[in-house]
Order: C-alpha cells, then sequence, then structure tokens
C-alpha cells in the first residue's frame, strides 16, 4: 500500500508540474502576481488546481467502479488511461522533434498571449485584494478544464487516489510557486522541445 502510494504521488507531481510549465495557467499566475500580491494570487490559483485536481481524481473513481457487468469484464478506464497517456506523449515528442531552434518557445509565447487576453477581457487590472483572489480561482478553473493535465490526472485516479491527488497538487502549487515568484523571467530560459520531450516521455512511461 506504501508503495502504490508513493508511485502514484511521484507519477501526479511529476507529470502535473511538466505539464503545467508554460501553461496558460502558469501565465495566469505571473501576470495576476505583477499586478496584485502575490500571495493572494498564489491562493486563489493554487487552491482552484488543487479543487480541480480533487475534482479530477473523483471524476476518474467513477470511471474506475463502472460495473463489470456493463463493460462485459472489460477494464475499460485503464484501457482509455493507456490509450490517453499514448495519445498525449507521442503527441508530445513529435510536436518537439519537429520544433527548430528558430521556433522553440513560439508554442509558449503563444500560451502567454492567450492569457494576456484571458486577464483583458476580464479586467483584472482594476482589481484589488480579494476579489483578485476569486478572479484568479474563476480564471484558472476556466483554463484547466480539459486540460491535458485534467485528463492525465482522471487517468490516473484509478492507481491510488490519494497518492494521485496529493501529488497533482503538490505539482500545481509547485508549478504556480514558480509562476508567482518570477514567471517571466523563468519562463524566458524554458526549452520548449526540452519539455515536449520530457513531458512525452514521462507520459509514455
Amino acid at each position: 500500500a506504501s508503495s502504490g502510494f508513493s508511485d502514484a504521488f511521484f507519477q501526479g507531481s511529476s507529470l502535473i508540474f511538466v505539464s503545467e510549465l508554460g501553461d496558460k495557467t502558469f501565465f495566469i499566475a505571473t501576470i495576476l502576481a505583477a499586478k496584485a500580491s502575490k500571495l493572494l494570487t498564489f491562493a486563489g490559483c493554487a487552491g482552484a488546481l488543487a479543487v480541480m485536481t480533487v475534482l479530477s481524481v473523483l471524476i476518474g473513481q467513477i470511471f474506475h467502479q463502472v460495473p463489470p457487468s456493463l463493460t462485459q469484464g472489460l477494464p475499460l478506464d485503464d484501457y482509455v488511461a493507456v490509450a490517453s497517456f499514448l495519445f498525449f506523449g507521442v503527441k508530445a515528442i513529435l510536436e518537439a522533434y519537429k520544433l527548430d531552434s528558430s521556433s522553440d518557445g513560439a508554442g509558449i509565447e503563444e500560451e502567454r498571449e492567450d492569457a494576456e487576453k484571458v486577464l483583458e477581457e476580464a479586467g483584472t487590472g482594476t482589481k484589488s485584494g480579494w476579489p483578485i483572489v476569486i478572479e484568479a480561482c474563476t480564471l484558472t478553473l476556466a483554463a484547466e478544464i480539459g486540460d491535458r493535465s485534467q485528463i492525465a490526472t482522471i487517468a490516473l485516479a484509478a492507481a491510488d487516489p490519494c497518492g494521485v491527488a496529493l501529488g497533482g497538487t503538490a505539482g500545481h502549487c509547485l508549478a504556480t510557486g514558480m509562476a508567482v515568484l518570477g514567471g517571466s523571467f523563468i519562463s524566458k530560459y524554458f526549452s520548449e522541445r526540452v519539455i515536449g520531450f520530457l513531458g512525452g516521455a514521462l507520459f509514455l512511461v
């Protein structure tokens, strides 16, 4: 049981952390932290991601509890999980392979621009204090729905729900902490190719 928990925690934290680097939610936290309190921004963004992680684990558990009589004894949740990880792993590696030195980072810059557009439309520049926490929470939840990190959490949930929930939350908090403390500076040193190869390898493993 202890081994299962530690494996699930490591898988959840590592996959989520790499998936979130340079993602839209990463830059939402970065931009908000530059306009308002870093602590309140972290509370809103990390809190939203923690809630989303728990909800994703619950969704994964619901799929895992489907009666065998409905699936004719086939572990459909396992098949879906394997297919999802294969898809995201191969997709990330192929996309990273196609990048050359001149276009490395273009995708990350696109995510930053999407985050800036979302925040501009939400009018966050006129808000301060606790409204920023609510805004950060709402925008992060909206950006995270359907994201590959959410799907990865749902797929992993069958292994050890507590380990995946805590690991996924830890991965989110680490990435969000980096974004809040110095996302603009740190993102300049991100290599989209390295993140793609590393993330793809983790999904396949």
